[in-house]
């Protein structure tokens, strides 16, 4: 009976979407070019908040829109400078180094941005993998032209050296350590083996998760998630996510690649704490690697690396704002923490594009097979609404676009990566959002692949709940698997 209705119901979309024209073996249309993010004005370095807040809406939000930017581009360094507080151990010494595509606040840009790892602060001369002759190596899987990676085992070693997958890991393993360098004292520790690692076939990647539009995805009230859900269950494909919950409060969280995430503000206190090893108020120790948090700690040589005392991003009780500093003082005050917090949460969302790629009658007919092979059970184009608001009026009783149903869904064998975060489970992953696909050149968890038709096709596995879906999208014409490519490069 299956093989019957799916024959009959491609059939169905098929006399529907063809488009006159001979045949052609689809590929994906790639990177779409034109106005950044889909909006016009926007440029890489200067993305574009909301409306309201454009129009500074409520007064005071405008400038601090554009101070969380500016210290979402700051250069962090060891101590003795204006952005203390980096290590001891971290991937990279700013926000904007990993969220630059294709602006600030987007995810990995096309080339990787090597921070200063060696042990002057002066930029650095990368020779045979090592920076600088210091304690770091760059990593064989941190590639000029490859994604940016964030780096996990998924389980704990035996002392013999052999992988205990009855002891699982899953923390992230930093890259670089501030040892070596001029402003970081004493402190001297070792990178992780990552060669060894990869030897053993215990280490997955992730990469940066795009952040414009967050505030509305912050802004859904659970209620409004709830309905969704069950308004998509009962859809014959073997769809059946949840939600990820937060262990305080209990209510849906829904930031990261598992949806581990409550607010934009654990967002990104997490990612300065984890990222650049900078104590905050929301995560105040520095802290060591997995192993290192089980046994000894960080060595009392790489503790309190700015001689200030922790946390080392707080609340400025005394700005100091220079005559021409373009920022106010009030926002000024609050922590870094606060300010990354308020640009994710004022940042616009993207624009699709109704033209390009393919032309508005291909990416038409594309939308229409989006939903007629089942991508928006998990996909989902629309959420209404948002919870009124009281930051902005953008906020509030939107409806949101993010072709997400912000659940997790077991994705099967081919993209497990065995780490548990809260109640999303090894092969877990949140239906990512795929407004602003169209721009992202890294595609997946673990950014694999810059190809759409590979990451469509990753999908289907054993145990993924994605795999009729996909072998829906394996049942169309070579035209319409075109169309619907070009739809998502309009997103």
């Amino acid at each position: 009976m299956k093989t019957v209705r799916l024959v009959c119901v491609f059939t169905f979309v098929a006399a529907l979407f063809v488009v006159p024209g001979t045949a052609f073996a689809q590929s994906d249309p790639g990177v779409r070019g034109g106005a950044i993010n889909g909006q016009p004005g926007a440029t890489t370095t200067s993305p574009l908040p909301l409306a309201s807040v454009a129009a500074n809406s409520p007064p005071g939000s405008l400038e601090f829109f554009q101070n969380g930017l500016g210290r979402f581009q700051d250069t962090e360094v060891v101590s003795g400078g204006a952005n203390n507080g980096l290590g001891p151990r971290f991937n990279l010494n700013s926000c904007s180094g990993c969220h630059s595509q294709p602006s600030v606040g987007g995810t990995g840009p096309s080339a990787n941005v090597y921070p200063n790892i060696g042990p002057n602060l002066e930029a650095e001369v990368i020779a045979n993998g090592v920076v600088n002759g210091n304690f770091n190596t760059i990593p064989s899987f941190i590639t000029p032209t490859g994604p940016t990676r964030e780096v996990r085992f998924p389980f704990f070693f035996n002392s013999n050296g052999s992988v205990n997958t009855n002891s699982p890991n899953g923390g992230v393993e930093t890259l670089y350590t501030v040892s070596g360098r001029s402003d970081a004292g004493n402190c001297n520790i070792p990178q992780p083996s990552f060669a060894f690692a990869q030897q053993q076939n215990d280490i997955i990647f992730r990469i940066p998760t795009p952040t414009f539009g967050a505030g509305l995805l912050e802004n859904l009230d659970d209620s409004t998630l709830l309905a969704l859900q069950a308004a998509n269950a009962n859809n014959g494909l073997g769809i059946s996510g949840a939600f990820n919950h937060n262990g305080n409060d209990g209510t849906i969280s829904r930031f990261g690649w598992k949806a581990q995430n409550k607010s934009l503000e654990t967002f990104a206190g997490e990612a300065y704490n984890v990222e650049m090893g900078i104590s905050n108020e929301l995560f105040p120790q520095d802290r060591p690697l997995p192993g290192e948090d089980m046994t000894t700690g960080l060595p009392a040589s790489c503790l309190n690396l700015t001689g200030t005392g922790y946390p080392e991003d707080t609340t400025n009780f005394s700005p100091t704002v220079s005559s021409s500093d373009q920022f106010a003082v009030n926002a000024s005050i609050p922590s870094d923490v606060v300010a990354f917090a308020m640009f994710m949460r004022l940042l616009a969302p993207p624009a699709p594009s109704t033209t390009s790629p393919g032309g508005a009658s291909s990416i038409s007919n594309g939308r229409q097979l989006f939903s007629a092979i089942g991508c928006a059970n998990c996909h989902t184009p629309a959420i209404n609404s948002t919870q009124n608001s009281n930051f902005t009026s953008s906020l509030a009783n939107q409806t949101v676009n993010p072709f997400s149903d912000i659940e997790v869904h077991h994705m099967g064998s081919g993209l497990a990566d065995n780490v548990s975060q809260g109640g999303a489970g090894g092969d877990q992953f949140r239906s990512a959002p795929l407004w602003g696909l169209g721009q992202r050149i890294f595609l997946l968890h673990d950014g694999r692949t810059t190809d759409l038709l590979r990451a469509i096709e990753a999908h289907q596995s054993n145990g993924s709940e994605a795999t009729q879906v996909e072998e829906n999208f394996d049942s169309l014409s070579p035209t319409q698997k075109q169309n619907l490519l070009n739809f998502l490069r309009s997103l």
